[in-house]
């Protein structure tokens, strides 16, 4: 009986874990700019402008703000799942799909690197 290894070899792992460390990188600067954005009470000269436009003014702020809120939870998710990824990398089981225990494919990982699931059990789901 052959015992099939089923993980990606030292040199895979090596090249996922930088693309994740990359991505993180870029997911966190994205966040400090998201936070920036959602943390800027800057005044935008309405103070002169008719109440009725004011009113619009300070509405669309409000989207604003909620929206980069939602936007900025959304970031700290992904961060927390490319840390995770990292962890799976440094135990070895990452690009391992958790339903069929196949690897999942190369190029998946390399474009969604915190997949926990392949293709195919995505399209099961459904």
């Amino acid at each position: 009986m052959t015992d099939e290894v089923v993980r990606y070899s030292e040199a895979d792992l090596a090249e996922f874990k930088e693309i994740i460390l990359k991505k993180i990188e870029k997911a966190q600067n994205d966040l400090e700019l998201i936070k920036s954005a959602y943390m800027n009470d800057l005044n935008n000269g309405t103070d002169d402008t008719s109440p009725t436009f004011k009113a619009f003014e300070e509405g669309s702020e409000t989207m604003s703000k909620e929206a980069n809120s939602q936007l900025a939870i959304r970031q700290e998710k992904f961060i927390r799942d490319l840390r995770n990824a990292l962890f799976r990398v440094e135990n070895k089981t990452y690009g391992v799909c958790k339903v069929t225990g196949k690897l999942i494919s190369k190029e998946r990982l390399k474009l969604v690197p915190h997949a926990t699931m392949s293709i195919e059990a995505k399209n099961m789901q459904r």
